[in-house]
């Protein structure tokens, strides 16, 4: 048992879960498209960005806590 590699679970629930997700990542995505040209650095998008991770972390965290050890 020591020998066996550790799988990280958290990361295949994540790539299972980002579909779920698709009406914030792409609000993310086109703001990232409007900002783009804005060579003060003043406008971001990291609002959307966190509603993309929290909708990902909210699918991800009811599975990942039943398969922990």
């Amino acid at each position: 048992m020591a020998d066996e590699e550790l799988v990280d679970q958290k990361k295949y629930l994540e790539e299972s879960c980002r579909p779920k997700c698709v009406k914030p990542l792409i609000e993310y995505q086109a703001c990232v498209k409007r900002v783009e040209g804005d060579d003060g650095g003043d406008k971001h998008c990291t609002g959307q960005y966190f509603d993309y991770i929290s909708c990902v972390d909210k699918c991800v965290a009811p599975k990942l806590f039943q398969k922990l050890k």
